[in-house]
């Protein structure tokens, strides 16, 4: 599922852009979207990283387990959160005799090999009502589209810079996300989107203002086949 060795993630995470003034709101607000359908009860987060979304996550569930590869991140989780359960491993070699009632995939499947496959593995995982909440960036979204419009892409679905260093391996539409869920054997609850971006990361990081990028994110919702980030809510479909 994942195809990156150890090694190439803990390079990843020595250099992670994750907490940048753009990549933190954008994990803030998904938490934001996230907590409207978080079940009560037992939660577990693939991918967390430095843990911007566990920070919330845990006080909803003070003894969450959360995986990641990253050996570095998973010492800083560690330190900060006491409490929750750290494993450090690929997500397809865990084994979890728990069932979860929210399962978090933030910013993840971009990053696997094989996501039918990932999302397959860990239906064992949910409980009889859990849900899998899921964001990802959107190759919709109004900047990629602008960039090709200027010439400065050829595709909306080329890498940028930060997502080669990111270890992205593909660009979802909201179309393609939802079919990767269905494929697999769920049932979309809600479909939607955040995040309005009309320039990209580094123009945005000169000019805006914490509370513009809040309102952008916002806008979002009302656009989501062109906002920057596009996310689905499910669950098993037994």
């Amino acid at each position: 599922m994942h195809k990156f060795s150890s090694t190439k993630l803990e390079e990843v995470a020595k250099n992670s852009l994750y907490t940048t003034f753009t990549n933190s709101m954008t994990i803030e607000y998904s938490f934001e979207v996230f907590k409207r359908y978080i079940k009560k009860g037992k939660i577990l987060e693939l991918g967390p990283a430095e843990g911007l979304m566990t920070k919330h996550l845990s006080k909803i569930d003070p003894k969450l387990t959360a995986v990641d590869g990253s050996a570095i991140f998973c010492r800083k989780l560690k330190e900060e959160f006491k409490e929750i359960n750290v494993i450090n491993s690929l997500f397809e070699e865990v084994n979890l005799e728990e069932k979860f009632d929210t399962i978090v995939l933030g910013h993840v499947l971009e990053h696997v090999e094989n996501p039918q496959k990932l999302l397959n593995h860990i239906k064992s995982w949910l409980s009889e009502d859990g849900v899998v909440v899921c964001a990802v960036p959107n190759a919709n979204s109004i900047h990629r589209q602008a960039a090709v419009e200027m010439g400065l892409i050829k595709s909306i679905f080329e890498m940028s810079d930060k997502d080669i260093h990111h270890g992205h391996m593909r660009i979802y539409t909201p179309e393609t996300l939802r079919t990767e869920f269905l494929n697999s054997g769920y049932q979309i609850l809600y479909r939607g989107g955040y995040w309005l971006k009309p320039l990209n990361d580094a123009l945005i990081e000169k000019s805006y203002t914490k509370e513009m990028l809040y309102a952008f994110m916002k806008l979002g919702e009302f656009y989501p086949d062109i906002a920057a980030e596009t996310y689905v809510i499910a669950k098993h479909r037994r």
